[in-house]
């Protein structure tokens, strides 16, 4: 199968540059060719296999952001075309007619839409009302469509203002906060509604709310509500699948969630799962005799391993039927004849498709170093996905589902961007740490690439901590190896895709002993092989990369500069300001109030008198996640204690500092000024 997949990404990429001849001379990946690179994603093939929707991303370099198109092309590739010019979240009816998508309205207003799919393509608007739908979910018979939605709040808690003459411009009324879990990253606060089901006509119409309450009909992720929606229709059309705690809560049980399903006609609800498991992503099997889902046990941890589990459809014969993996598994998609279920799993940076029967004997559909993300499946079992590797960028693909095979990669919408631009080579190598640890780690070298020589190296460590570097393509490292740097990159404990132990080892000691040393370890490794500077080394990461290289500058000063971005520094402080308030409280064995100790102890603000490395602090302005006072109380203190040190905040980003072109572009850029002013080659050129 991987022979298989390597030809045929062989084929494609000689194939599309023998039509980019490109520049005589090669030259290495340049920063600005960010801005011309376009992405692919949530490919959806028709019902009888014929065509493949997708969306197709670029950069509005005059507005300064990403933008998408709704493209479509035949399911061999050919006749690939723009469709429409907006639109997202766009999904077949069950016989391929029409499609339906969300897109905003004259006003700006997401609402719901149908495109016919014969040659006249008429679109019609289908919602109106103040919904804003998020997921489309068509109903078998393809007669209507649900969807999820915000319901506002009220609250009691206002007051009346005397004296307002007529006409005057008072302020607008303050946000009362009543609930544990008010707010979340990139859409601000959360007290302003519930999450529920919608039903709307594929006609069009008013919409029939089917869930109501004080509630959410959405699993809560780490105490923040997922972003998009999971539902799944019986199918008979009856009732609908969902996840969630259907009791009023303040978000204190945001750790709760069952698998629940509604009944269309009369709106019951029947909880299907029991309080021995958190329960997420129900999928009616096609018999309708059963639900798969992914759950948890409850835990009051960091992290807990999910697993694929079975309920009928009456709430009987609860079990798991797969557990144990290297990850928790992910993308449930049923067999056609409800004997087994597909699904992806992470592992040791790849992701792959496999296939479990109902006794859960497990056997690979795809397998290699490379990343699948699976969407859809035709009738016929042709399954769409997009795939990327450490060196690929993303595109999308077309495999039997049974077996893998007839793999097909369907477009190459980068080529024009990399015809003669030189590459840099992705290693992947194993090394040994701490405890008789075996870590996996990754380096980008320069394009070029000649082991006589030495290299100053950048340590980029990624965020979670319960997350994974996967085999990717990446653009900053490869630009920064354009830059003659070697990019390392590792899965430390604490990663995912390793088993549950792996990712537990941090428990109660997060950052400390256990990731710091498989870090270093890596670095040590890269020292060994002969081509990396050891005087010319750097240190950055975001979010739980961010903790850990504000970390790491507490505990030594080998690197010659470090930049901490999106970095949490004081844990109590970290509690009642981000939005995970929940999963933090719970983050170490005990709550501060009981016993400070851990708390303080794995808090780099509280070793700042070690810090001898200059260290830059960069954070969006609007991070929820970690807010940015966490970066300035570190900075705050280097300054004090005399460290070179500066902060960033940086303007109109959310968690994450690059999600905005420009400031992807500036987060680059500053990152390689900072490690310039440090780099002792670079001082030593100035000096010449």
């Amino acid at each position: 199968m991987i022979t298989q997949i390597k030809a045929a990404f062989a084929a494609a990429v000689c194939f599309v540059f023998a039509g980019f001849a490109g520049p005589l001379h090669a030259e290495p990946l340049k920063l600005e060719a960010y801005l011309d690179i376009e992405s692919v994603g949530d490919p959806q093939i028709s019902p009888d296999g014929s065509q493949i929707i997708y969306t197709r991303g670029h950069f509005d370099k005059m507005n300064d952001r990403r933008a998408s198109a709704v493209w479509i092309m035949n399911a061999d590739g050919s006749k690939n075309r723009q469709l429409m010019s907006r639109g997202g979240n766009v999904r077949w009816s069950p016989d391929g007619s029409r499609i339906a998508f969300i897109a905003p309205d004259d006003a700006g207003k997401p609402q719901l839409f149908i495109r016919w799919m014969d040659n006249e393509g008429a679109v019609s608007q289908i919602t109106y009302g103040t919904e804003r739908p998020r997921g489309v979910f068509w109903a078998p018979d393809g007669q209507s469509i649900a969807f999820m939605s915000r319901v506002p709040r009220r609250t009691d808690f206002t007051v009346k203002l005397p004296g307002k003459p007529a006409g005057a411009k008072w302020q607008d009324e303050p946000l009362v906060i009543e609930e544990f879990l008010w707010h979340q990253d990139r859409i601000g606060p959360m007290n302003n509604g519930y999450d529920h089901i919608f039903v709307v006509t594929a006609d069009g119409g008013t919409p029939k709310q089917l869930t109501s309450g004080n509630w959410h009909a959405n699993t809560r992720r780490l105490g923040a509500i997922r972003s998009g929606a999971h539902l799944s229709w019986s199918p008979d059309g009856s009732k609908i699948a969902f996840d969630g705690l259907a009791e009023e809560d303040d978000g204190r049980r945001y750790t709760e969630s069952y698998i629940y399903t509604v009944d269309v006609a009369s709106k019951e609800i029947q909880q299907l799962t029991d309080n021995t498991v958190s329960a997420a992503d129900p999928v009616f099997s096609p018999n309708g005799e059963a639900i798969a889902f992914v759950a948890t046990h409850e835990a009051e941890m960091s992290y807990s391993h999910g697993n694929m589990y079975v309920v009928g459809a009456d709430g009987s014969d609860q079990r798991r039927l797969v557990g144990d993996l290297a990850s928790g598994p992910g993308s449930l998609r049923w067999a056609s004849n409800s004997r087994g279920i597909y699904f992806t799993l992470d592992k040791e940076g790849d992701r792959n498709v496999h296939y479990t029967d109902m006794d859960g004997d497990i056997r690979d559909v795809t397998s290699g170093d490379q990343n699948i993300f699976l969407s859809n499946i035709s009738d016929g079992g042709v399954a769409v996905a997009t795939h990327t590797d450490a060196d690929i960028m993303q595109d999308v693909v077309r495999f039997d589902i049974r077996d893998g095979d007839d793999f097909a990669k369907l477009t190459n919408v980068n080529a024009d961007v990399f015809a003669g631009v030189t590459k840099s080579e992705t290693i992947e190598f194993w090394y040994d740490s701490t405890e008789g640890t075996k870590v996996q780690g990754w380096a980008v070298l320069p394009p070029n690439f000649d082991s006589s020589k030495k290299y100053p190296l950048i340590l980029s460590i990624h965020g979670g901590p319960h997350a994974m570097y996967r085999e990717t393509y990446n653009f900053m490292f490869h630009h920064f190896a354009a830059e003659g740097y070697v990019v390392l990159f590792t899965n430390p404990r604490g990663s995912t895709g390793y088993g549950e132990g792996f990712a537990a080892a941090i428990e109660d000691m997060y950052p400390g002993p256990r990731d710091y040393a498989d870090l270093m370890a890596g670095v040590d490794y890269m020292i060994d092989q002969g081509y990396v500077d050891p005087d010319r080394t750097f240190v950055t990461g975001c979010s739980g990369g961010g903790i850990l290289t504000a970390w790491t500058v507490t505990q030594t000063n080998r690197f010659k500069a470090a930049v901490s971005r999106c970095v949490v520094s004081d844990w109590i402080g970290m509690v009642g300001t981000t939005d995970v308030s929940g999963w933090m409280i719970n983050f170490f064995k005990k709550p501060f109030w009981e016993d400070p100790t851990q708390w303080y102890e794995h808090s780099a603000l509280m070793h700042s008198e070690n810090v001898k490395t200059p260290t830059l602090f960069m954070t969006g302005d609007l991070d929820r996640r970690t807010p940015d006072q966490q970066g300035k109380q570190m900075y705050a203190v280097l300054k004090y204690l005399g460290v070179p040190t500066k902060y960033i905040s940086v303007k109109g980003e959310y968690h994450g500092t690059g999600s905005i072109p420009s400031n992807y572009l500036r987060r680059q850029l500053y990152l390689m000024k900072w490690f310039n002013m440090y780099d002792p080659a670079h001082q030593t050129d100035a000096a010449e």
